[in-house]
């Protein structure tokens, strides 16, 4: 059975840092471009960064250009999401995805195709 699994999520106070992962089973990750999306409280689902199939080519929502860092480890078939310098409004629950593609500012619609979601993991920026 195919199960993409978030983990990683708290609770972090504004400034700090959270490092979410993205593990497979049933899958190789490295055969997918793998996403990550967040629907904040209250909010539409957004992107937030994707790193692609083959090219390994990254991006990022505008929102977290600078701050958030996408990245794999093949050994662990594991994609991961470093976030620094974390804000308020970056609560949300996160998702990782298998889209059929990456797009420019990891632009996300609810009419592209996905292959998997996982079930989500929450985070909160809080003081």
């Amino acid at each position: 059975q195919v199960q993409l699994v978030e983990s990683g999520g708290g609770l972090v106070q504004p400034g700090g840092s959270l490092r979410l992962s993205c593990s497979a089973s049933g899958l190789t990750l490295d055969y997918y471009a793998i996403g990550w999306y967040r629907q904040g409280p209250g909010k539409e689902r957004e992107g937030v960064s994707c790193i692609g199939r083959s090219d390994g080519d990254t991006y990022y929502a505008d929102s977290v250009k600078g701050r958030f860092t996408i990245s794999r480890d093949s050994a662990k078939n594991t994609v991961y999401l470093q976030m620094n310098s974390l804000k308020p409004e970056d609560t949300a629950v996160y998702y990782c995805a298998a889209p059929h593609r990456c797009y420019s500012g990891a632009y996300y619609s609810s009419d592209l195709p996905f292959d998997y979601w996982g079930q989500g993991t929450q985070v909160t920026v809080s003081s």
